[in-house]
């Protein structure tokens, strides 16, 4: 299959149900089981409530000809006052200790020692990504292994902000948890199916954030192993697009980009060592194609308004030699 063809297969196949109500993973399950606790409660009273107004319109309606005699005034009952005072209190202390709950065990969860270990900055507006333990960096795209019973091998996060105010959320995989600069907060995934999960950010964070995308890519141990090795490898040099490396080197994208195995090596943008492995650019808002890269590269404000991506200005030839370098970073 061919590379293209691995690429189509990757969007095609990307979750697109992003519903709390199809999880896959355990604080996903978690989350999904409290809210139809709440959602059971909460029709329980309104079934309750409705009936008795509906009941109350039917039986006390006036009867025809009626000149607007009052009916018969009752002051006060304190079975009735009783009554809608200790059923919603009960009711509100269920649901606080069941919140409690999921909470405690969610955010105390002890992280087991095989747990994959990512840290993940949200930046305007994309997400840097990485495994400090295994010396990976990369963007947008998350792998993960998948979990199941026999081994349970969950991926912990580490959230920061570099600039403003996101919130980090897998709907499928777990609740979101808000990113603010100048603050750690920490979450998990366990995914116990494989698959490409779409994920958001959730906090408006400025003109970009509804393209603020996240992929998770959940693999088999066998794939993550795989994927690990390839993003640990420096891309090969090609001597065919040997002049679109010099332009690449010998523009400013090198200060805000790294390629391993060059001097690029700028941490404000995201790292292009494996760009092509990666389904989308600018965090979703685009396939990433040959030609929607050679639009990126010639003015990314066309396909993403506001990126802090500048136009580097090439003419036609610079900009098929520098696509044909970008091309083979895989």
């Amino acid at each position: 299959m061919t590379s293209l063809a691995v690429l189509a297969a990757m969007v095609q196949a990307t979750d697109t149900v992003s519903s709390i109500f199809a999880p896959v993973s355990t604080p996903a399950i978690k989350e999904r089981d409290l809210s139809m606790l709440v959602l059971a409660l909460s029709a329980i009273v309104f079934v309750v409530v409705g009936g008795l107004i509906a009941y109350n319109l039917a039986h006390f309606r006036a009867p025809a000809g009626d000149q607007g005699t009052e009916p018969p005034q009752v002051y006060g009952s304190a079975q009735v006052e009783a009554a809608w005072t200790v059923i919603p209190l009960v009711i509100i202390v269920v649901l606080m200790l069941a919140t409690a709950r999921v909470i405690q065990e969610v955010q105390a969860a002890p992280q087991p020692a095989n747990a994959v270990e990512v840290t993940i900055v949200g930046r305007q507006w994309w997400w840097e990504i990485r495994y400090p333990k295994l010396g990976i960096v990369t963007a947008n795209e998350l792998h993960v292994p998948v979990s199941d019973s026999s081994v349970h091998r969950p991926t912990w996060l580490t959230l920061e902000s570099a600039d403003v105010s996101h919130s980090f959320w897998i709907p499928r995989l777990a609740g979101k948890t808000d990113v603010i600069p100048n603050r750690t907060n920490r979450t998990w995934v366990e995914p116990f199916a494989t698959g490409t999960y779409l994920g958001q950010c959730a906090e408006y964070c400025g003109t970009q954030h509804a393209h603020m995308l996240l992929r998770v890519v959940v693999e088999t141990p066998e794939q993550f192993a795989r994927w690990v090795e390839q993003q640990r490898k420096a891309p090969a040099a090609d001597p065919a697009v040997e002049q679109g490396r010099r332009t690449f080197l010998g523009n400013a994208c090198i200060s805000c980009h790294t390629v391993a195995g060059t001097v690029a090596n700028g941490r404000y943008g995201p790292d292009l060592t494996h760009l092509m492995a990666r389904a989308t650019l600018g965090a979703g808002v685009v396939p990433n194609t040959r030609e929607k890269l050679r639009a990126w590269v010639k003015n990314p404000d066309d396909l993403k308004r506001g990126a802090l991506m500048p136009a580097m200005q090439l003419d036609d030839e610079q900009l098929d030699q520098l696509v044909d370098y970008l091309l083979t970073l895989r």
